[in-house]
């Protein structure tokens, strides 16, 4: 099989034009939140605009359609969807990081990933499923089933956590003619993800579409042969667990656009004075404010530096990728304390099922929630770097 686009095919995108398109669907997505929440998924109108801006294959390899650019621009574009649609920016940067992330697996494996589109969709489960990988000749038999996949109703492939018989923990990719989702997504946040079970009665997956969680962590990763700049020289790890940090940061960026400008036109119905000069409300905003900028400006910083590293043909060292995951879910800290000063300062209106600044809440929260995001779980993580211990997760 050939590569899915040769160059002259390919319409590459610069920074600017990515934001600015990134831009253009906000008011949609706005009008589409309560809609999405409904379905429980991500509308299909929705992922048709984000297909047509060229937004769904920026972090692709370039040779399948991607844009050429540092990942940092995945993470700003995921802010910018997340001021509208908190659901909306987690799919999309899960699907962005998958994209990124096959780039990883043999030139086999992305051939068939991309083989139909370089928009193509995947959904993840990366937590070990319920039985271990069993060997069959040129791979091995996966059956069981996971939680939590986001955007499976969109997807195409999923990918999935499993125990490799000889390379511990890892990923397998299988396409969706081998697995059924299950439609159990009833929850109070990102009610739009559509993060259902995929279940899997028993399906064949070749050698070359699996990938091991130790040679990512080692960048030991098999598509270097083929995809060998600095983009593929990033961790794993960090890529992933930031790109929903920057939903976080998004929904929290939005919170506040909300509270801003509503609070321009409140009156508090006890004294009939605007709300705007009260300054109690002046310390939240200030508050919220400055804790969504840094959050924000830490994991853009990060990712520069980062870059900067690779892109010199230096490896980040351990103590410095420690200290990027400890930021990331800081971040979502930060953002998620942003959201809750702004809800709580919000009056009576704010619990509105119409009022935004009530959604971002509910969606921070959930975002809170994964494991990913959950800053007592990766204190650890730079805790053992700070004192020179070795680290026990490796997936940063």
């Amino acid at each position: 099989m050939q590569d899915v686009l040769t160059p002259a095919r390919i319409q590459r995108l610069n920074h600017a034009e990515v934001l600015e398109r990134a831009e253009a669907l906000v008011p949609m997505l706005a009008e589409r939140a309560r809609e999405t929440e409904l379905l429980r998924r991500i509308p299909d109108e929705t992922v048709h605009d984000l297909r047509q801006a060229g937004l769904l294959r920026l972090a692709n390899p370039e040779r399948f359609g991607g844009h050429g650019l540092d990942y940092d621009t995945v993470l700003e574009v995921t802010a910018v969807l997340g001021r509208a649609c908190g659901s909306t920016a987690w799919c999309y940067s899960v699907w962005s990081s998958h994209n990124w992330m096959l780039g990883m697996y043999p030139l086999q494996a992305q051939q068939e990933y991309f083989g139909d589109s370089p928009d193509v969709l995947s959904s993840s489960s990366f937590a070990p499923g319920t039985r271990p990988l069993e060997l069959a000749s040129g791979g091995y038999l996966i059956q069981g089933t996971w939680g939590f996949s986001s955007g499976s109703d969109a997807a195409q492939w999923v990918m999935l956590g499993a125990n490799h018989p000889t390379q511990g923990p890892g990923l397998c990719v299988i396409p969706r003619s081998d697995y059924r989702i299950e439609d159990n997504w009833h929850v109070m946040g990102l009610s739009g993800t559509g993060s259902k079970d995929v279940v899997v009665a028993e399906a064949f997956v070749p050698e070359y579409r699996t990938h091991a969680y130790l040679d990512a962590f080692l960048l030991k990763n098999p598509g270097a042969a083929v995809n060998d700049g600095p983009l593929y020289r990033l961790p794993f790890g960090l890529v992933f667990a930031n790109a929903l940090t920057a939903s976080a940061v998004g929904v929290a960026l939005g919170a506040l656009a909300t509270f801003r400008e509503q609070s321009r036109t409140r009156v508090n119905v006890r004294d009939n004075t605007r709300v705007a000069e009260d300054p109690f409300i002046h310390l939240r905003l200030a508050d919220s404010a400055a804790e969504v900028d840094a959050a924000r400006d830490r994991i853009l910083s990060n990712f520069a530096e980062m870059m900067r590293l690779v892109s010199a043909g230096n490896e980040i060292p351990l103590t410095q990728r420690a200290r990027y995951r400890w930021d990331g879910a800081k971040a979502v800290d930060w953002s998620l304390r942003s959201v809750d000063r702004l809800f709580e300062a919000s009056g009576g209106r704010g619990i509105f099922l119409d009022n935004p600044i009530q959604r971002a809440w509910r969606d921070v929260h959930a975002m809170r929630a994964h494991v990913a995001n959950n800053p007592e779980k990766i204190a650890p993580v730079f805790g053992r770097s700070e004192f020179g211990l070795p680290p026990v997760d490796i997936r940063f």
